[in-house]
């Protein structure tokens, strides 16, 4: 009985909040900007039982969504259609999709005509090598992946990590993959946690490469332990990133956090709760 009640407190607790949360999102300094998530913020629970989770997102009122590969597929066992449809009845929309660029690409990017969602990133490099030489080739694959995806009406990118800043004959070879890229047909997904991790400064890339960013992934790091954390706990500044969002061209922002205090549900309402606050 105390444990059935507990969770029913905490429950009410968790819906109590996000009733709150639903009108503060609206009155962040750029009511126009739309704040989405990526699902591997959710990942077990996605897993467990998709639907009850993204009602749970929308409640807290997330408007964007990027989905990512599972154990189940690009859809956590929906079908591509069914995903999008469960999307826009619960308010929200499906933006993106963290893929591999593998020998399934072409079944990649006919499920993502079904189900209508714009861009298409590639979530780790598809040849493995720390040299200009590899990181040249990856960007003519991705120039190509681009076209084809251009073709159907969709957008390729590419998601970093850390590693990609590391350096290669004085050379950082993030900036060889986005010296080699057409940006027309590669749209850069910066994960801004990663980033800093790697010791770089974003808002250096924005002014390198400006408009070249039109999805971020906005993640706070304990810088510590390099690892995700929420909102204002760790080494981004998370403000001033959103006042330089102009400068990196970003249409597009997805919060992550694969790591959590307590749950991903309860993370993730801090930090909309943080969001709104600023």
């Amino acid at each position: 009985m105390y444990t059935t009640r507990r969770n029913f407190i905490k429950q009410a607790g968790l819906a109590s909040a996000s009733a709150l949360i639903l009108p503060s999102c609206g009155l962040t300094s750029d009511v126009k900007q739309k704040f989405g998530v990526q699902l591997y913020s959710f990942r077990d629970a996605m897993a467990k039982d998709a639907l009850a989770t993204l009602k749970q997102i929308a409640a807290i009122g997330i408007k964007e969504i990027e989905s990512a590969r599972s154990s189940k597929g690009h859809y956590y066992g929906l079908s591509p259609s069914d995903m999008k449809n469960a999307c826009e009845d619960l308010g929200m929309s499906l933006k993106s999709g963290h893929v591999a660029l593998d020998n399934n690409f072409q079944k990649t990017m006919d499920e993502a005509v079904v189900s209508e969602q714009p861009y298409l990133i590639c979530s780790s490099l598809p040849s493995k090598g720390q040299t200009i030489d590899n990181y040249k080739k990856v960007a003519d694959a991705f120039n190509k992946a681009g076209e084809e995806c251009k073709k159907l009406g969709l957008k390729f990118g590419y998601h970093n990590h850390d590693y990609e800043f590391e350096s290669d004959k004085g050379q950082v070879l993030y900036d060889v993959l986005m010296d080699n890229t057409d940006p027309d047909l590669v749209h850069m997904e910066l994960d801004l946690g990663w980033v800093i991790v790697a010791n770089k400064d974003p808002l250096d890339y924005f002014k390198k490469y400006p408009g070249r960013f039109p999805l971020w992934h906005l993640k706070d790091m304990n810088m510590v332990k390099k690892e995700s954390t929420e909102f204002g706990k760790g080494g981004l500044d998370i403000k001033k990133m959103l006042q330089n969002k102009k400068a990196s061209g970003v249409k597009h922002i997805f919060i992550e956090q694969e790591e959590y205090a307590s749950t991903p549900l309860e993370s993730m309402i801090e930090n909309m709760t943080y969001l709104a606050n600023l």
